[in-house]
């Protein structure tokens, strides 16, 4: 949680600031002052602390505090209050795009990042991408001999019997929605709304639970409750490594990209930029990646992930060529509309 002291002096310092711009707050702001990161929270922020946050202090002498779980709306409210709970973050390609549109984030300081040296894709507009993740599927072979291997034959519920679970989410279960249908992936963007709810309707009867949590897919999958499902690979992948008779199933497995930023307003961006150009490092990236199961965007990373550990991560060559992406240029648009009617859709 974000340290109470620090919160306090910043609602004393926005108040005497009133009508005034940010600049008395940036003008406290120390060498060594706290960095507040907003976090994920759990395996994320033990991996994180191990190679990103320790390293970092080690060699700045900045201490490191942490604010979960991400949340977008927390990063609009502080940059239009100026009482910061936190300085940097990492938010969804949507979300970035959203960000930008709205003047939430700070432009990259290219005295601090060089912007040069990043990875083709790397860059979107004021974000910096980090690391991935993909919902893919997995299923029980305790249950199905030969399960789904795309998402049309995990709609296929005769072919392939047994309960079903997806997340929650309207962004990521849509576009999965319409390549069960058939939409070839490079097609899927901007997304053909009603076309994908009416695919929807068809697996609708056959969802257990629309999961909300990532310990709660794992959960489920886990204890057998459900035979196939729409799953993190994280948790899938951890899942194998324990011995769960699971099959991960990379073809289509679409892509979630994690770009760091920095709030709009911040007096402690400059130190948000050191923070995010060290977590960029190779060998500190790779650490996180394999702690946290997630994937880097970077394909220079690999050179520091042992094979037997490449090949779980959504981005190793082999898997990244079956994968999925996201248009979020073309996908933030639609994002209330889709967002609301998915929630009546859900309920109904």
């Amino acid at each position: 949680m974000a340290d109470p002291a620090r919160r306090s002096a910043v609602k004393r310092l926005g108040a005497a600031a009133l009508g005034m711009a940010l600049s008395p707050y940036v003008s406290t702001a120390r060498a060594q002052d706290p960095l507040f990161v907003n976090t994920w929270g759990g395996i994320w922020d033990r991996a994180a602390q191990a190679h990103l946050f320790d390293p970092f202090t080690k060699e700045t002498g900045i201490p490191i505090r942490t604010v979960s779980p991400v949340s977008y709306a927390r990063l609009a409210a502080q940059a239009k209050t100026g009482v910061y709970d936190f300085d940097v973050t990492a938010i969804s390609g949507s979300e970035l795009i959203r960000a930008e549109r709205a003047g939430l984030i700070e432009p990259i300081d290219e005295s601090l990042v060089d912007v040069a040296s990043l990875a083709p894709g790397q860059r979107l507009g004021n974000g910096i991408g980090s690391h991935v993740f993909a919902t893919l599927i997995a299923y029980r072979k305790d249950k199905l001999k030969e399960g789904p291997q795309n998402w049309a034959q995990f709609w296929d519920v005769k072919t392939y019997p047994g309960t079903r679970s997806l997340q929650r989410y309207a962004a990521r279960v849509l576009p999965l929605g319409l390549m069960a249908d058939g939409v070839a992936p490079a097609e899927l963007y901007p997304l053909d709304l009603d076309r994908a709810f009416a695919s929807m309707d068809r697996i609708k009867p056959d969802i257990r639970v629309w999961w909300t949590q990532g310990q709660q897919s794992y959960q489920l999958l886990r204890d057998g409750e459900v035979t196939a499902m729409g799953i993190w690979h994280g948790r899938a992948v951890h899942m194998a490594k324990e011995g769960v008779p699971i099959e991960i199933v990379w073809n289509q497995a679409q892509i979630d990209q994690a770009y760091w930023v920095v709030s709009k307003g911040s007096p402690r961006a400059k130190a948000g930029w050191r923070f995010i150009a060290s977590a960029l490092r190779a060998e500190r990236l790779a650490g996180f990646c394999m702690d946290a199961d997630y994937s880097p965007i970077d394909q220079r990373v690999f050179a520091h992930i042992p094979e037997d550990a490449a090949r779980y991560m959504p981005t190793y060559p082999e898997n990244y060529a079956k994968t999925v992406q996201q248009d979020f240029a073309k996908l933030t648009p639609q994002l209330q509309e889709l967002n609301q009617r998915f929630d009546r859709w859900v309920m109904r």
